[in-house]
């Protein structure tokens, strides 16, 4: 069975740890591969090879940085068939839905080839007599990003272009549930011209991860994945002295104000709640129709939608919803969706109960499901489910649902549709949630940019990509210049001032 490497000074390295675990196919439930788990030694022998890259690496002028991560962007466009289909193979999203992930994170590469422009300084002649000043953004030194199985292309993609564009050398720890694509990206870095050394994956579990957090030369850990985690990944990171953005959970709504078109608001939730099976921080999982009429009206229109909505294996072209990731998973899905029966949902459209394509009966598959009359006090509105679930929460005016978003510990984002441009502007500028869309269901930002939720969905100071990735990526030095005018001046032993 083949075994998945690590990565580092731009070849592949066999695992050394003597630890792994079996990666399996999600349609089939069939382990197909294994990946190395790596071991504290293995991870400190890739900061090593990121360390000594980082001394020339952050003195290459960021023109020349940004000419290989061009390079790096049409191999990557010209190859997102092959990056998809490995994406597909582990994490079980079909084919579009993979090419699409692919696609947002190639714009970020997109972004960061501008790094030239992004990292100018400011200057400013005679702060004082004879005195200048400017100030330059210079990279932090070896930084990783730890990643989730949801995008194993796209997330890593949020991090490393802007962090290479910086000046910084890169460590990736995917998540071990669909590890290749890490290494088909390494590659294509490498035969872009990047250095060795400068962009390494460690495959691993939570050992890999506490080496990381612990280890004194890396010094900036970027993080995407549960809040539980985020929440430890940002302590552990900052207690060692590291800056860190750790992003988290979410339970994202959809206001369906009583003028919404809402042939559009149902095929907008449709592939918001089910694109990829659920399994995105953004997704919508909680609709908020205002008023009973509207609810009413709305799950008339979700309902064949949601009947007719073709589910099976990535290999079948005209499958629209994939498997989810793991069989732990599928089995959490399915006791969300008992709970919030048992606590007195109603279940419109039940997913538990999906047969597989033939050939695929041991798929992890769950089929799209909607939950109707569901309240704040049960488990599928309080929980981050990440399935095909789609709960609607029923509320009878504006305030209400706002009420209702702002109750809730997460606040990745949120969309409202509606055709009063008032409500629209009030919602987008009241909402106490970090993205939000006004007739658009996945208000994820464009590369140029930030990502980032509020609350319990963001542990850290920055969002991830765009303006905010550069400052985080990077460290402000001041400079003060005084040449010397053949006058000399007595001491001073007063504060300095300018004058």
């Amino acid at each position: 069975m083949t075994e998945i490497a690590h990565f580092i000074d731009n070849a592949r390295v066999a695992g050394t740890s003597g630890r792994s675990q079996p990666v399996f196919n999600p349609a089939t439930g069939e382990a197909e591969k294994t990946v190395a788990l790596a071991s504290t030694d293995e991870v400190n022998a890739a900061v090593a090879s990121a360390k000594t890259a980082w001394a020339t690496w952050s003195k290459t002028p960021p023109l020349r940085r940004a000419r290989i991560l061009d390079r790096f962007k049409m191999i990557l466009w010209d190859r997102a068939d092959q990056l998809a289909e490995a994406i597909s193979a582990e994490h079980g999203k079909t084919h579009d839905d993979a090419v699409g992930e692919v696609t947002r994170g190639l714009e970020v590469v997109e972004f960061a080839v501008g790094a030239p422009h992004l990292l100018k300084g400011d200057y400013t002649e005679d702060v004082g007599t004879g005195v200048d000043s400017n100030s330059v953004r210079q990279s932090l030194g070896v930084v990783a990003g730890i990643t989730p199985f949801n995008f194993p292309a796209m997330v890593p993609m949020w991090m490393f272009p802007v962090a290479l564009a910086c000046g910084n050398t890169f460590i990736l720890k995917p998540s071990e549930r669909d590890p290749s694509a890490s290494l088909l990206i390494a590659e294509w870095l490498a035969e872009a011209g990047l250095p060795e050394g400068v962009f390494n994956v460690v495959q691993g579990d939570k050992e890999a991860v506490d080496a990381l957090l612990s280890h004194p030369d890396v010094k900036a850990i970027s993080f995407v994945g549960s809040t539980p985690i985020a929440k430890y990944i940002y302590e552990t990171g900052t207690a060692n002295g590291k800056r860190v953005q750790a992003l988290g959970g979410a339970k994202n709504h959809m206001v369906i104000l009583p003028d919404a078109d809402l042939d559009m608001a149902a095929n907008a939730l449709m592939g918001a709640a089910y694109g990829s099976a659920g399994e995105r921080c953004m997704a919508i999982s909680v609709a908020v129709p205002v008023t009973d009429d509207v609810a009413d009206a709305l799950i008339e229109r979700l309902v064949p939608k949601i009947e007719a909505l073709k589910v099976g294996p990535a290999a079948n072209k005209a499958s629209e919803m994939g498997p989810v990731v793991t069989k732990a998973a599928q089995e959490k899905i399915v006791g969300l969706i008992d709970k919030g029966e048992a606590e007195g949902a109603k279940i419109v459209v039940d997913g538990r109960g999906f047969t597989p394509p033939q050939g695929y009966e041991n798929g992890y598959f769950v089929g799209p499901t909607l939950i109707d009359k569901v309240t704040p006090d049960m488990t599928v509105w309080k929980e981050e489910i990440f399935g095909p679930v789609l709960s609607v929460v029923r509320r009878k005016d504006y305030a209400e649902a706002v009420d209702l978003i702002h109750a809730h510990d997460y606040a990745n984002g949120v969309a409202v549709f509606t055709r009063d441009g008032d409500a629209a502007r009030t919602f987008a500028h009241d909402i106490e949630v970090g993205m939000v869309g006004v007739n658009v269901p996945i208000p994820v930002p464009m590369a140029f940019h930030s990502f980032g939720g509020w609350k319990q969905s963001l542990f850290g100071d920055h969002h991830m990509h765009g303006p905010e990735g550069v400052r985080f990526y990077t460290r402000l030095k001041t400079i003060t210049t005084r040449w010397p005018t053949g006058v000399r001046t007595d001491p001073e032993f007063v504060m300095p001032t300018m004058g």
